[in-house]
């Protein structure tokens, strides 16, 4: 049995695009097991399980690993999806592919000042190995970011948990043919997109800020996170239309 868990924040429109990519490109038997923070309850419908939260969006991750954790057996697959995260292709084979190779899968943003650590936008284990690494997606540990500060994120803390017990992980990586953005509107292994202004731009990421450095004037930073709003807005609504044409914009 595969566990998908995610976390949907405010908006509802991304509920029924993932759910229907999950439905299309899963195989096999799974359950969906979501967090919806100020979102009407009507649209858990969606869901198999609905898990009430607050706080962080690590915290409802690991909150909704715990809770599956309770259920599942050992064997079982543990996926994290975040909210504007879907796959594009199938997933089943992918998956078993990638386990044999190492104990857990995950999306790593090395677009976005060459981050090192799994990201949960997509990330697939077994329930057993999560036990055994009591993982956490919670920022802490650091490493060197762009501008020579040391700088954490979420799963850091994951990242150095795998450190300490001498496991490795398969890393996805980003494999847009084209970008519309140097970090948001990512495929990532031919296999899954993730948004990535799905529900916020209040704060730029590291690599819109390094990008930002040089040509840095009154009102750039706001500028920039406008554009981005509307460049997300229309391309989700084109992903909310349907069909193909907006992937093959990007692959």
């Amino acid at each position: 049995m595969l566990h998908v868990a995610t976390a949907h924040y405010r908006s509802p429109r991304w509920i029924e695009i993932q759910t229907r990519h999950l439905r299309e490109h899963i195989a096999g038997p799974f359950t969906t097991w979501a967090s919806l923070e100020g979102i009407d309850p009507v649209h858990g419908a969606h869901f198999d399980r609905v898990i009430e939260q607050l706080g962080s969006h690590a915290g409802k991750l690991n909150n909704l690993a715990t809770e599956i954790s309770a259920e599942a057996e050992e064997g079982d697959l543990l996926m994290f999806l975040d909210g504007d995260a879907f796959p594009i292709a199938p997933l089943d084979r992918f998956i078993e592919r990638g386990l044999t190779q190492a104990p857990l899968i995950a999306v790593r943003r090395a677009e976005n000042v060459d981050s090192p650590q799994p990201h949960p936008c997509f990330c697939v284990t077994t329930v057993g190995t999560w036990r055994e690494l009591r993982g956490d997606w919670s920022g802490g540990p650091v490493w060197p970011g762009g501008q020579g500060h040391n700088v954490t994120d979420v799963g850091s803390l994951l990242m150095r948990k795998l450190e300490l017990a001498g496991l490795p992980w398969v890393q996805v990586l980003r494999s847009n043919r084209v970008n519309l953005d140097p970090l948001y509107f990512a495929v990532y292994g031919d296999i899954v997109y993730h948004h990535g202004a799905g529900f916020r731009t209040e704060n730029l990421s590291a690599t819109h800020r390094s990008l930002l450095r040089s040509s840095r004037g009154p009102g750039s930073e706001r500028a920039k996170r406008r554009e981005l709003e509307e460049r997300s807005e229309a391309f989700l609504e084109r992903i909310e239309r349907g069909g193909s044409d907006w992937l093959a914009e990007l692959i």
